[in-house]
């Protein structure tokens, strides 16, 4: 079974700024949740392009600690990327991020479908521990949003 997870977010701040703070993989770290251990290894040091693999470590539960390698599949300057996991705790992962200007900003948009892992085990687990993980961590986003940026009401 193929998840998908939806998140959409106004903030008051130009196309170019909000591209480049989504587009840098260095503040990935400033969005997630610090209880998260969120550690760039490696692939972060130049600007966003297709092709470009990062690896992270990740403590998404109980302390365990996760590797997790993604690929920039997909770059529209300006306008949208696509990460998609290699390796780590999923068994898909594919994450588009949009960002259209709107009436006094931009609109951000957040389009993640996911696959769990072990099968019948995994799709129990989901509602009870992966989708409502998923969902505190794109709140904390929000919220950390807001606060660098403000909000659109």
């Amino acid at each position: 079974m193929i998840y998908t997870l939806h998140a959409k977010q106004n903030i008051p701040i130009s196309k170019e700024k909000a591209w480049e703070f989504l587009s840098d993989p260095k503040n990935l770290k400033v969005i997630t949740p610090d209880y998260m251990g969120f550690h760039i290894l490696s692939g972060a040091d130049r600007p966003m392009f297709a092709g470009q693999i990062i690896q992270y470590i990740v403590t998404p539960i109980a302390k365990l600690k996760t590797k997790w390698v993604t690929e920039i599949t997909h770059v529209k300057e300006g306008s949208y990327f696509v990460d998609e996991q290699r390796f780590g705790p999923y068994s898909l992962w594919h994450h588009k991020h949009f960002i259209r200007e709107i009436d006094g900003g931009v609109e951000m948009e957040d389009i993640i479908d996911y696959k769990v892992p072990f099968g019948f085990i995994g799709r129990l687990f989901h509602p009870l521990l992966v989708k409502p993980k998923l969902k505190e961590i794109f709140e904390y986003r929000r919220k950390k949003l807001i606060e660098l940026f403000g909000e659109i009401h």
